[in-house]
């Protein structure tokens, strides 16, 4: 018997925003989502503002310098919400 396993990749891929979710790829092809009110901070920012992230931990995490944000992908697939700012 063969069997054939994709090998999890965790890091981020992508992330973008609909009007009440934040969506994050991973570089094996899942798709986090999570409400946007979970992110007080990112609720409170501006399109602009959210579109300027960058990737943090070697991949595992993104950063929105703009608005001192931190998000982890472990974080993300567990289900938390960010702390009420």
């Amino acid at each position: 018997m063969n069997i054939s396993a994709t090998i999890p990749d965790e890091r981020v891929a992508d992330v973008r925003f609909t009007d009440t979710a934040l969506v994050v790829e991973l570089k094996d092809g899942r798709k986090i989502s999570a409400p946007l009110s979970w992110f007080p901070r990112l609720v409170s920012a501006s399109p602009e503002t959210r579109a300027k992230w960058e990737l943090s931990a070697a991949g595992y995490g993104i950063h929105w310098s703009l608005i001192d944000e931190d998000l982890s992908v472990e974080g993300l697939l567990r289900g938390y919400a960010a702390p009420a700012v």
